[in-house]
């Protein structure tokens, strides 16, 4: 059971959550992002420049926050104390990596990741002392110290998941077993070294996939404010309903296209051992969206999905013969990926490769080409303005004439497609056009395959 910051604001929601963990009468493990926009208030403070007084500020914000939480909710004052201590522990050490941030005057990747870890770590001391206080027998457990083991990337791990279960079924499990609920951190492992390790924004997600996947869970169940994935953004069409059931693939295809849902790799550890992972919404308990193993589809709704992603942007590299020379292209990724810039598709022709990034990539992307000396290629070009629109379903590459639907829907309304790929995987397609039309784009195209809401779907 993963709960999210979205469902951890107040003593109400911590309330609410305790209440539904002690309902599950089946054997069960939390993992628990941090309070609500902590993590984002330790992101800030440490972006700017700060003084001492700043530190002692923030402390003693993020200390009331906590200590309000559970005094609203801990009945019984052992448990009240026990939390203050552990609070109170946790913030010295967090207030003495930030003074030596100021003090030193540099943040390297490890003290970040180590620095943004304290949201989960002081929110499951709370958890831990409402359930205890609750006469439910709970232990808190942070990622790092049981062996959540990852390759050392800092900023956006990735889980060793031999390594993780071999050595949760040695740390966890037996508290399981003594009728103890393990409450452990999302968001953070460490390396082979012991360095906390971050798996990005959204990275609970991930955390509670590499642990069901340890543990051999029956099912995982991701808890947020939403009801689940819906067949487009609300926001851009009022007709969207709410999914009812995804395959892995079809899941792991909307997260990347910036469905907010789930972290883009919370599926990969499940799907290794078909475990289903439920989207249930704290506040609307009958909803949700089933994540699992679908072996047969439907020819009648292959499509599932309009999803699209705003934040994009395009670097178009031209020269003569640049995409069929050997080795250009491997210059090119090498040479970003030595800066840490993802690039999020490539599409070549004879005489051009188009790279996606992320928006913000773009310009500190064409920096680093311009000054560099790549065979063949004659000039570089910033595409800006333009999003990205993904039609997802199983078996969409199968069926004929979906991709016609699309573009004739889209021409009707004087939309003209950027640029178009296919065939990389096995339940989206995407395609790009000018920012300016987005929404107009995916009215048009949700509109063609969702005539009249989810009675009404149609390939």
């Amino acid at each position: 059971m993963k709960f999210g910051g979205s469902c951890l604001k107040n003593v109400n929601d911590f309330s609410t959550v305790a209440d539904i963990i002690c309902e599950e009468i089946e054997e069960k493990v939390v993992v628990l992002s941090g309070i609500n926009g902590i993590t984002d208030k330790l992101i800030s403070f440490i972006r700017k420049k700060y003084k001492e007084e700043d530190i002692e500020k923030l402390i003693s914000e993020v200390k009331h926050i906590h200590l309000n939480i559970v005094k609203g909710a801990v009945s019984r004052k052992e448990f009240y104390k026990m939390a203050k201590e552990k609070i109170e522990e946790k913030l010295k050490v967090l207030e003495r990596l930030l003074y030596g941030v100021h003090y030193v005057g540099e943040l390297t990747d490890k003290t970040r990741d180590l620095i943004l870890s304290y949201g989960e770590r002081l929110s499951v001391i709370v958890m831990e002392s409402i359930l205890n206080s609750r006469g439910a027998a709970a232990k808190a457990f942070e990622g790092d110290k049981i062996g959540i083991i990852t390759d050392g990337n800092f900023g956006n791990a990735t889980a060793d998941l031999s390594l993780v279960e071999r050595n949760l079924k040695k740390h966890i499990l037996p508290f399981i077993e003594r009728g103890f609920t393990p409450v452990i951190t999302g968001f953070f492992g460490c390396d082979d070294e012991g360095r906390t390790t971050i798996f990005g924004r959204n990275g609970s997600d991930y955390s509670a996939s590499v642990i069901a996947y340890a543990l051999d869970a029956d099912v995982v169940e991701i808890w947020k404010d939403v009801d689940g994935f819906m067949s487009a953004d609300p926001k851009f069409v009022k007709e969207a309903y709410l999914l009812d059931s995804l395959s892995y693939d079809e899941a792991a295809e909307l997260a990347y296209f910036g469905a907010r849902i789930l972290h883009p790799r919370t599926v990969e550890p499940l799907k290794l051992k078909k475990i289903p992972l439920k989207i249930r919404n704290l506040y609307r308990r009958d909803r949700g969206t089933l994540i699992h193993s679908i072996k047969k589809i439907s020819k009648d709704s292959v499509v599932k999905s309009v999803a699209y992603k705003e934040e994009i942007g395009a670097l178009k590299i031209y020269g003569a013969g640049v995409g069929s020379m050997l080795g250009v292209l491997g210059e090119i990724t090498r040479y970003l990926s030595e800066e840490n810039i993802n690039i999020k598709s490539v599409i070549t022709s004879q005489t051009c490769i188009t790279l996606l990034l992320e928006k913000e990539d773009v310009e500190k992307s064409y920096r680093i080409l311009k000054s560099k000396k790549i065979r063949t290629v004659e000039r570089l070009e910033k595409i800006p303005g333009i999003s990205l629109i993904g039609i997802v379903g199983n078996g969409i590459l199968e069926y004929p004439g979906i991709a016609a639907k699309v573009f004739n829907a889209v021409a009707k309304r004087g939309i003209n497609v950027e640029m178009f790929a296919a065939g990389a995987s096995e339940v989206a397609f995407y395609f790009i056009v000018k920012q300016k039309y987005l929404r107009d784009a995916v009215e048009s195209i949700h509109k063609v395959f969702f005539r009249g809401g989810k009675d009404n779907a149609k390939t």
